[in-house]
């Protein structure tokens, strides 16, 4: 996966993971790290799998690393993190070596990670709102009392 690696290299992805990594060092909720991202691609491809979808491995991995990197935005200016991942998102995978229909893809489902659809025209969108969602332990957060979820989008047990 060359491409992925590209990714992981790209001197903007790694100054949006070190924007978030900074900001989150004190962060009692969940965090928007790589260890993240990586559940979520896992997860997503889990579902993938499961779902019968046939989505690509390669393409799962990059919308799951990306998938959170507006928020190096938004802790600077507060702009919503999903809109502000697209552009981010989209530089990136161009200059990686994706192609424009695999970009558009991709960008669409960091854009429209935060709500739930079932898109059959961009299955990634659904799987990565899915993945990302089931990749936190709410069961186990110590500071659940004072998260931002609604308590019907937390996970309360293991689920799959």
């Amino acid at each position: 996966m060359e491409r992925l690696e590209r990714i992981r290299r790209h001197q903007l992805y790694k100054e949006c993971m070190d924007v978030i990594d900074r900001a989150e060092i004190d962060r009692i909720y969940c965090l928007h790290n790589l260890e993240h991202s990586l559940d979520v691609a896992r997860i997503a491809y889990i579902l993938s799998l499961e779902q019968g979808l046939s989505l690509n491995k390669e393409l799962i991995y990059a919308m799951a690393l990306l998938h959170d990197l507006g928020r190096s935005v938004q802790y600077r200016t507060g702009e919503n993190h999903h809109q502000a991942g697209g552009p981010i998102a989209r530089q990136i995978l161009m200059d990686c070596g994706y192609s424009e229909e695999e970009t558009r893809m991709l960008v669409e489902a960091v854009i429209a990670h935060q709500a739930p659809a079932e898109d059959k025209e961009n299955p990634y969108r659904t799987v990565l709102y899915r993945a990302d969602k089931l990749s936190r332990n709410c069961y186990h957060c110590q500071a659940s009392d004072t998260c931002y979820w609604k308590d019907a989008e937390r996970n309360h047990e293991v689920r799959y």
